[in-house]
């Protein structure tokens, strides 16, 4: 396909209202056109994240001006190119973070967040790769500042971004924590690399933590659960400790919060979104996973971990599936091209 023009037309999902995976349908539309700075993809799978489910339900819409289709990573090989592109070609074979638009045939990626696929992996497998990558390495190693040596805890540890943290922070020379939701879970953590992984359902794991760290605590947490946990999390962190937050799935709200343990322990609680961050910001955060995560991807060392794969008229299925939460790593669409 990418040694002729794209076609005219391509199959994409939209979605029909906020609601349910019931809203989720197929539909024929032209494909895009690459504008400056962008190239279009013809994609071969593009990975399913939780962001699109919030944006499924109506509470994450993508940003003003950018497509309604859902989708934040893909991987694939390039059809066109937009003006002003250089260093990349029609037929390369490549991953790339975007904004929207990855549940689709053909998508437009900025070209600054571009990643030429590592050889060692296929296309399917190198697009469950960008969205994690890039939220684990700008929040984690970036905005986190975790250092080798130090201790590293990543809640909900089996999901696509926790298996992405656990390699990462171990890669990153850190002990590294995780806390899952079942036994088989937690298997899957200390097999990636976590030094112990607590079962959050019959387990205290500020308890844990703290017995684990000889009462010293962790230097870095990664959290996507919010409110429910926020004031174990502060008990958690060691003295100059930092708390990234970046999700809410338990509540975006703490209804009472002791403020002490901050102040006590000098600690750094911040947080961030990948989505609504500039181009030049995700290319400035492409540029250090190319130069640090991307050579322990080609080696081996880090690799996506895909729980399941589904044709893109069974995104449906997909998102049925990730609301279970029954998944260890990442689940992606394919679309047989």
């Amino acid at each position: 396909m990418t040694s002729q023009s794209p076609p005219d037309t391509m199959r994409q999902i939209r979605f029909g209202g906020a609601g349910g995976p019931e809203v989720i349908g197929v539909e024929t539309a032209p494909v895009p056109k690459p504008g400056a700075g962008q190239v279009l993809v013809e994609v071969v799978a593009a990975g399913v994240n939780r962001p699109d489910l919030m944006q499924r339900q109506g509470s994450y819409p993508p940003p003003k001006g950018a497509t309604e289709i859902p989708g934040l990573e893909i991987a694939g090989r390039i059809a066109a190119l937009g003006e002003g592109v250089s260093g990349l070609a029609v037929g390369d074979e490549v991953c790339a973070l975007l904004i929207s638009g990855g549940y689709a045939e053909f998508a437009l990626a900025e070209a600054g967040q571009v990643l030429r696929k590592p050889a060692s992996l296929s296309l399917t497998e190198a697009a469950g790769l960008p969205e994690t990558v890039f939220t684990v390495y700008s929040t984690v190693i970036q905005r986190g500042r975790l250092q080798p040596g130090e201790t590293f805890l990543v809640h909900g540890g089996s999901s696509g971004i926790g298996s992405t943290a656990i390699q990462i922070a171990r890669q990153h020379g850190a002990r590294v924590f995780a806390t899952a939701g079942s036994a088989e879970k937690c298997r899957f953590c200390e097999e990636l690399g976590a030094e112990a992984a607590i079962n959050y359902r019959e387990a205290d794991f500020a308890e844990e933590l703290k017995r684990l760290t000889e009462g010293k605590g962790v230097d870095v947490i990664l959290d996507m659960v919010g409110a429910a946990y926020l004031q174990k999390n502060i008990a958690s962190l060691a003295v100059e400790g930092r708390l990234v937050q970046i999700a809410f799935m338990q509540g975006y709200k703490a209804e009472s919060l002791t403020l002490t343990p901050i102040m006590l322990k000098r600690l750094t609680i911040t947080g961030a979104t990948l989505r609504a961050q500039s181009k030049e910001a995700k290319a400035a955060i492409a540029e250090g996973v190319t130069r640090e995560v991307w050579p322990l991807v080609e080696s081996g060392k880090i690799r996506p971990i895909v729980h399941a794969t589904f044709p893109l008229e069974d995104a449906r299925k997909a998102h049925e599936l990730m609301e279970t939460s029954g998944h260890s790593g990442k689940i992606l669409l394919t679309t047989g091209r």
